[in-house]
């Protein structure tokens, strides 16, 4: 907190809840306003009257907004942005304001003028569309009003590490991006548990599920994805969870404190951690993997079967090429597809964990017929774009929303970045290219006219249960490429590097993933290696002039 530009006002307690006071700061009369245990600040002058009236004002909510109504004229103007709801152009300006040990302060200067004509809505309040809000408000401040709707009843958090939350590495806090704050500084209204159910694409009207309606000019979508659950008898029973966000994450701690047994089906990344997370935390964990080798999109199978080998030494178990056809009660009954079960998408929060004994999970049967017991299954299968609202609204859809090289859809006041996105027939779920989607649709909301986004080189480095390792490109290879392969047993090495005409393909890093960087830059560069062939192995060190 900067003594120069932080002013105290108050005690908290001295504010009554759902009333303001009026501050005199640097000169300026400034209305504080306190709802419940938040604080907001904004001109204590009402433009409709000419009078510093604003802080006798009545404090409530307004198309859930929360806002202030004058004691004079009776304008609503927005607790948060100043926005006056009747007429945009007698808005006030509005203050950081803050709660540090039970005292409020004030920031003396100004936050962003608030835009007067144009409304961008945010659906989805994930890593992607968060990232673009962040580039637009740095490219152009003051160019919108930003409303944000979140499903999730939490700020902007990083996806990337609910593993380490889940294995007690990190606490939630650690993980959050942008907290509460940033939102209220940089004039951000945030919408959280409230996800956006209905775009009137006509009326340019977006309505969420408590019955919120906002209007925009630009809408964004980054709804992102979601789990993908096997289709099998069972797959809703009480004890069968997915691994997506924090309330997954919440109901899998749960039950490892009240049970053993946990089977994970999927052998990818996603599987992995969860399943690492689960064994620290003093489970005992088999992955079910319908392929014979593991993480098959990132890695070939000699640094599979390497993965593999240390995982087992961990303490995980594997169950490979396996099929799972059912999920069974602890009956030990199989489900029929007939019996009436509650949607998986309704399954209960993390407390529900722990039903009566007559209905949990209790066994996961292949179609071999034999069965695993578990008391815990997760669900970490893949993921699929979330275009349910897209297509709801009449928005071009394949597998994912399509989308430009400008990220917008068909709807030109429509863009669209993230897992939801398809582009150029691909759709992404690794970070790297979800920001650089984001980067090229700020600068267009922002209205600068340049960047084109024309696809990434999906390069995946990634620490998986404490294990390092690279993959890009094709590392397979075909009929007119040569693999260069170097293993270092003693070191827990192992390197392959796909050559073709000449150019790198493709790149597999275990253990030493040091040089993926360099891999990648001559894959996207095309340069030719032919030179540096007897070198490339041992990296770019060793291959420089």
């Amino acid at each position: 907190m900067k003594a120069a530009s932080w002013r105290f006002v108050c005690d908290l307690d001295e504010v009554l809840p759902e009333a303001g006071v009026a501050a005199l700061i640097d000169g300026r009369q400034i209305a504080v306003f306190r709802i419940n245990d938040q604080v907001y600040a904004l001109d204590n002058y009402d433009p409709n009257s000419g009078a510093n009236v604003l802080a006798r004002g009545l404090v409530g909510d307004l198309q859930g907004e929360p806002v202030v109504a004058s004691p004079l004229y009776k304008h609503h103007f927005n607790l948060a942005t100043g926005r006056c709801m009747e007429d945009a152009t007698r808005s006030v300006r509005v203050y950081p304001a803050r709660v540090s040990e039970g005292r409020i302060w004030v920031r003396s200067e100004p936050m962003r003028k608030i835009a007067q004509t144009r409304r961008l809505v945010v659906v989805g309040n994930g890593m992607a569309g968060m990232k673009a809000v962040e580039q637009l408000l740095e490219l152009a401040p003051d160019a919108y009003e930003i409303t944000v709707f979140g499903a999730e009843p939490h700020p902007n958090y990083n996806r990337i590490l609910l593993s380490p939350v889940l294995a007690g590495e990190k606490r939630v806090d650690e993980i959050i991006l942008n907290p509460i704050e940033w939102y209220r500084e940089k004039g951000v209204r945030l919408h959280t548990g409230d996800p956006i159910v209905e775009i009137d694409r006509r009326r340019r009207l977006a309505r969420s599920k408590a019955g919120v309606e906002v209007a925009y000019d630009r809408l964004l979508l980054a709804t992102g994805s979601n789990p993908f659950v096997l289709p099998v008898p069972g797959a809703d029973l009480p004890g069968v969870v997915t691994f997506r966000d924090l309330e997954d994450v919440d109901a899998m701690l749960t039950a490892s404190r009240t049970h053993r047994k946990a089977v994970v089906i999927g052998g990818g990344l996603l599987g992995l951690e969860a399943a690492n997370g689960l064994l620290k935390r003093g489970m005992a964990v088999t992955v079910v993997h319908i392929f014979e080798t593991l993480m098959e999109r990132q890695l070939e199978r000699a640094a599979a079967t390497l993965l593999k080998e240390s995982l087992e030494k961990r303490g995980l178990k594997f169950r490979m090429a396996a099929k799972t056809a059912a999920i069974l009660a602890n009956s030990g009954q199989r489900m029929t597809d007939g019996e009436e079960t509650a949607p998986f998408a309704t399954l209960p929060p993390a407390p529900s964990l722990q039903p009566p004994a007559a209905r949990r999970v209790s066994a996961v049967q292949f179609d071999d017929g034999s069965e695993l017991e578990a008391d815990l299954v997760v669900m970490a299968a893949g993921i699929r774009p979330n275009i349910d609202l897209a297509l709801t609204a009449g928005l071009r859809c394949e597998r994912g929303v399509l989308v430009s090289d400008t990220m917008q859809t068909f709807d030109p006041g429509i863009y669209a970045v993230g897992e939801c996105v398809q582009h150029r027939n691909s759709t992404y779920g690794l970070v790297a290219p979800l920001y650089e989607q984001a980067n090229v649709c700020a600068t267009h909301l922002a209205e600068f006219g340049i960047g084109r986004y024309k696809g990434s080189l999906v390069a995946a480095q990634l620490k998986v249960s404490g294990i390092d390792l690279f993959s890009a490109g094709d590392f397979v290879g075909g009929p007119r490429s040569e693999p260069l392969v170097l293993r270092d047993a003693k070191r827990g090495v192992y390197k392959r590097v796909v050559i073709e005409d000449n150019r790198v393909r493709g790149a597999v890093l275990y253990g030493d993933v040091k040089d993926g960087p360099w891999y990648v830059e001559l894959m996207t560069e095309g340069r030719d290696v032919g030179a540096l062939r007897d070198k490339l192995l041992f990296g770019a060190a060793f291959a420089a002039p």
